[in-house]
């Protein structure tokens, strides 16, 4: 009697289970690993230059005896100002240079018609391609807006900057990200659309322009300003001379509420000014201005409009992608 054992084949490695990085996922990063590399790059010098001059300027300013003692900047630092404009024009570069030539290229030399006849369907190949593209973008601009909040914030006082300016208020926050993935997205859209690489830069970059002129007119009416008043001849109050209140607008008024523009009685004279005061009855001064405290809610409003418009966008991309060829 014999006894026949049958035994399992060895391969000598064990099954591996598929990691985050393989399939689609790898296949794009490893198409856009120069761009992936050099926005890494990037981001990793612009955080030392910031954590360096922050360092620098913290230096200067303990020499000087701060905060002991009262210092005065007659400008901020160049360095400083440098950083921001930097941070201002980070989104606009984004999205001409990473987000119009992302589909745009593949269109133009003619890859984006070779995947779309593999067996990954259209929109699975353009969601990761924007997954890819989108995260990149959010952690890079995260980054980078935190740091620089982390060196403006205790010295804004110093600095000389509104915190309703754009190199404030847009470059630190949720604001720098969501301007960022906007115009990135857009670029994206843009791209597709005109399926040529250069034509798309070029009207990202207008496009981006024309955002952020109408985003400059629009971040103050993202909050109810607040008004301050006091009579007429009285001493302006500290808290309208602070630098944590930014003033949106200055008038003259009646005991009743009626308000006049600044200069209506700025005559020649001051008996004629007195006498326009007199007329109509002008007792107190008004100023309507927004507080310190108001910027992280704005920021979020602003940031949620622009990440709503963000969402928009990428879903309008991969509706689009079904119903066009690429």
């Amino acid at each position: 009697m014999s006894t026949t054992l049958t035994e399992q084949p060895r391969t000598g490695q064990s099954a591996k289970k598929p990691g985050l990085l393989h399939g689609l996922t790898w296949l794009v990063l490893r198409q856009h690993r120069t761009t992936t590399w050099l926005v890494v790059a990037l981001v990793v010098l612009g955080a030392a230059t910031i954590i360096y001059e922050r360092g620098a300027m913290a230096d200067m300013l303990a020499g000087r005896g701060w905060p002991d003692k009262d210092v005065s900047l007659e400008s901020a630092p160049q360095s400083y100002e440098y950083i921001a404009e930097a941070l201002g024009a980070l989104p606009v570069v984004l999205g001409v240079f990473l987000g119009a030539p992302l589909i745009a290229s593949d269109q133009e030399h003619g890859t984006a018609q070779l995947v779309t006849t593999q067996s990954v369907p259209r929109r699975r190949w353009l969601a990761a391609k924007l997954g890819w593209c989108l995260s990149l973008v959010l952690v890079s601009t995260l980054v980078l807006a935190t740091l620089f909040f982390w060196w403006w914030e205790p010295y804004r006082d110093l600095l000389l900057s509104e915190w309703l300016s754009g190199s404030v208020f847009d470059n630190t926050g949720p604001m720098l990200t969501a301007l960022s993935l906007f115009l990135t997205v857009s670029g994206i859209a843009i791209g597709m659309l005109l399926r040529r690489v250069l034509p798309a830069m070029l009207a990202t970059f207008f496009f981006a322009l024309v955002v952020q002129v109408a985003w400059g007119e629009f971040r103050d009416r993202l909050a109810t300003p607040r008004v301050i008043t006091w009579p007429l001849n009285a001493d302006t109050p500290d808290l309208v001379n602070s630098s944590s209140v930014v003033e949106a607008d200055r008038w003259i008024g009646t005991s009743d509420g009626q308000l006049f523009g600044w200069g209506t009685c700025a005559e020649p004279t001051e008996k004629a000014t007195n006498a326009c005061v007199k007329e109509h009855g002008i007792v107190n001064n008004v100023v309507e201005y927004f507080g310190y405290d108001q910027m992280p809610g704005m920021q979020w409003t602003g940031a949620a409009m622009l990440l709503g418009a963000t969402a928009a966008v990428a879903v309008f991309i991969l509706w689009w992608s079904t119903r066009r060829p690429l």
